[in-house]
């Protein structure tokens, strides 16, 4: 490709890109400190997740009256209902 005209002017252009100059002295960076910021929606969550730690995994109301009631022979539960419950629990976690 011929280019006809102001071919000086283009290689100027580039002998200007060619000379950069030196740099005496950079301006000083401040320093950041980062910044963390929690939506009003983080905080209620954080507080509900707080709530359902401090809550006891085995609730002893019910575990004492359940107790009670098996030591007096009045807990029964029939073998259908036991199986029932093993089965749901089998179906359930493999959906």
């Amino acid at each position: 490709m011929k280019i006809w005209g102001e071919i000086p002017k283009v290689l100027g252009v580039y002998d200007n890109l060619k000379s950069a100059g030196k740099v005496d002295k950079t301006a000083g960076t401040a320093s950041k400190r980062d910044v963390l910021s929690l939506s009003n929606q983080a905080k209620d969550y954080q507080t509900a997740l707080k709530a359902v730690k401090e809550i006891p995994d085995i609730r002893l109301d019910k575990v004492s009256e359940l107790a009670e009631k098996y030591r007096s022979g009045n807990y029964t539960v029939s073998g259908s209902e036991v199986a029932d419950k093993i089965i749901s629990s089998i179906v359930d976690k493999k959906v």
